[in-house]
C-alpha cells in the first residue's frame, strides 16, 4: 500500500503476471492548468483535496509513481482480433476509500506507453471535455460508467486531422479489466496467465463466486448478467456507444471509452454516428446482437478453463450463451413496460412495446421526449400522442394499466425510468466548440442540468429539443478519446 498525498493506493494488479502491464511513467507536463475538478466525485471517493485545485498540485500529489503501469489487452475490433494495450492511458494505481472501496485511478492522454505503436501517447482538449461531460450523465441517468474526476489543459499541441490543444483526464472506474483482456491472455498468453487472470478476477470484482472447479462458467455467467443490465440501460435512454469493441466490454459491467457515442433523437433502431461504422454493426438496435457477441468472445477465451475436456467446456459455454436470449427478452421488456408504466412483465404485453416502437419510426419521433410526453404530458410529443394514428394505442395502454395500476404507480414507474434531459448532440458540439475557444459557461451549465436529468427544470425548454434534422443527418462522432 502507498499513500500519496490525494490517494490512498494499492497495486494488486501487479500480483498478475508481467505479461499483463508494464511499468510506464506519466510524461511530465510543463504548463499543467485544471480546467475541471470533479468535487463530488472527490467526496465520494474520500480524498485527501490539496489545499490548492490547480493542475501541478493535483498531478503532484498522485503519487510517485514507481509503479504506475499501462495494461496489455487484445480485442475484437468491428470483428477483427489484434493485440492492443493502453496506448495513451496509464494506471496511477487502484485508490482504497474509507469504506473499503476500490477504484482504478488512470491518467488519459499522459504519453507513450509500450502499446502506443505509432501514437503519440496524447488526447485532445475535446476529446477529454467530451469524455467528462458524458461519463457524468451517464453516471446520472443511473448507468453503470466509468467517472471523470479532472481535466488537465496540458498547454500542448496535439496533431491528428488537424492541429488540436492537449489534454490529460483522471478517470476513475471499479476495473480495466476487460473482454479482451481475457482473450489476451487465452491466445496470447499462457494457461497458467489465463487462470491467474480468472481468479484475480473473481476475488476482485466477484467474490461471490467459490474458487472451484466450475469457477469460470460462474463468472461467465455473472458477466452475462453485468453486460445484459448494461446496455439494457443503454437501450433505455437510447445512447449509442459507437464502438462496441470487446476490448471495450469491462468485465465489471461498467459503460467506457466515450469517442464515437451518442444519443438517439427520432427513433430508429439502425441510428450511427460512428465516422467508422461503415455497415452499421454498433447501431442503437444492434447493441443486444453485438453484446451477445462480445460475451460469446468472452466464452471462447475461458474455454480452456471451464473444463479438462474440450468438447465439454464447448456444451458448458454454449448452455450459458444460449441464455442470453431469454434473459435479454425478459429484462428489457421489463424496462420497457416501465418506460410506459406497467409494472406486470407479462410477455403478453410486449407487442405494446413492439407496435409503440414502430409507431415511433414510422412517424420519426423524439425517443426521449415520447417517453416524457407520456410520463408528464409535455415536450415536443405531446400533440404526437394526442393524434388519430395514436389513438389506438394509448387505448390499448389505457386497459392495461386500468388493470394493473393505479395512475400514481404508473407515474412513479415512469419516472424512474424516462429522463427528462438527455446529451443533446448538437448541444454538446456547441458546448464543446465554445470550451475549447477558452468559454466553459456554456459548457458548465449543461453538466449542470445533466446532473438532474430525471427532474423537469424551469426555463430550461431549449435543452428539450432535438436538433434539426439537417444536423442529424450529417453529425458524426470520432473515436477520439
Amino acid at each position: 500500500m502507498q499513500t500519496s498525498d490525494l490517494f490512498n493506493l494499492d497495486f494488486s494488479y501487479l500480483s498478475l503476471p508481467d505479461t499483463f502491464h508494464s511499468l510506464v511513467m506519466p510524461s511530465a507536463l510543463d504548463k499543467p492548468e485544471l480546467l475541471l475538478f470533479n468535487r463530488q466525485l472527490a467526496d465520494e471517493l474520500t480524498l485527501n483535496l490539496p489545499d490548492a485545485e490547480d493542475a501541478k498540485s493535483i498531478l503532484s500529489q498522485l503519487g510517485d509513481f514507481s509503479k504506475s503501469y499501462a495494461q496489455a489487452y487484445a480485442g475484437h475490433q468491428f470483428g477483427h482480433f489484434a493485440n492492443l494495450g493502453d496506448g495513451r492511458a496509464i494506471m496511477i494505481g487502484e485508490h482504497i476509500t474509507k469504506d473499503q472501496n476500490r477504484f482504478d485511478i488512470q491518467i488519459k492522454g499522459s504519453g507513450r506507453t509500450d502499446y502506443s505503436r505509432r501514437g503519440d501517447g496524447r488526447a485532445t482538449l475535446k476529446a477529454m471535455l467530451r469524455e467528462y461531460l458524458i461519463s457524468e450523465a451517464m453516471h446520472h441517468l443511473k448507468i453503470s460508467s466509468s467517472r471523470s474526476l479532472a481535466v488537465i489543459n496540458t498547454n500542448e499541441t496535439v496533431y491528428r486531422e488537424t492541429v488540436h490543444q492537449g489534454a490529460a483526464l483522471l478517470r476513475v472506474m471499479k476495473s480495466h479489466i476487460r473482454v479482451g483482456t481475457f482473450e489476451y491472455a487465452s491466445h496470447l498468453g499462457s494457461l497458467e496467465d489465463l487462470k491467474a487472470l480468472t481468479i484475480y478476477t473473481i476475488k476482485r470484482l466477484y467474490p461471490e463466486i467459490e474458487l472451484d472447479n466450475k469457477a469460470a462458467i460462474h463468472l461467465l455467467k455473472r458477466v452475462m448478467i453485468a453486460q445484459i443490465e448494461l446496455v439494457v440501460n443503454w437501450m433505455r435512454v437510447g445512447f449509442i456507444h459507437g464502438v462496441m469493441n470487446t476490448d471495450n466490454s469491462a468485465i465489471s459491467g461498467e459503460t467506457f471509452d466515450y469517442g464515437p457515442c451518442a444519443f438517439m433523437n427520432a427513433y430508429n433502431p439502425s441510428t450511427v454516428f460512428s465516422s467508422i461504422d461503415q455497415n452499421r454493426r454498433y447501431a442503437y438496435g444492434n447493441q443486444p446482437k453485438i453484446i451477445k457477441w462480445n460475451l460469446a468472445c468472452f466464452a471462447e477465451a475461458l474455454l480452456p478453463i471451464i473444463d479438462e475436456n474440450k468438447q465439454k467446456s464447448i456444451e458448458l459455454a454454449q448452455e450459458v450463451i444460449d441464455d442470453f436470449d431469454v434473459i435479454w427478452n425478459h429484462k428489457y421488456y421489463e424496462m420497457m413496460l416501465g418506460k410506459v408504466g406497467i409494472k406486470s412483465n407479462n410477455s403478453d404485453h410486449w407487442e405494446l412495446i413492439d407496435e409503440l416502437l414502430r409507431l415511433m419510426q414510422n412517424h420519426k419521433m423524439d425517443y426521449t421526449n415520447t417517453f416524457l410526453a407520456l410520463s408528464k404530458e409535455v415536450g415536443s410529443e405531446t400533440k404526437a400522442l394526442q393524434s388519430d394514428f395514436f389513438s389506438p394505442w394509448m387505448e390499448k395502454r389505457k386497459r392495461i394499466l386500468d388493470s394493473l395500476n393505479s395512475n400514481e404507480d404508473a407515474r412513479q414507474l415512469m419516472k424512474a425510468n424516462n429522463p427528462v434531459f438527455i446529451p443533446r448532440n448538437h448541444l454538446v458540439e456547441e458546448a464543446l466548440d465554445q470550451a475549447i475557444k477558452g468559454d466553459m459557461s456554456t459548457y458548465l451549465e449543461l453538466i449542470d442540468v445533466l446532473s438532474r436529468p430525471y427532474n423537469y427544470q424551469d426555463n430550461r425548454e431549449l435543452f428539450l429539443k432535438p436538433s434539426a434534422t439537417t444536423f442529424e443527418e450529417n453529425y458524426q462522432t470520432f473515436c477520439g478519446t
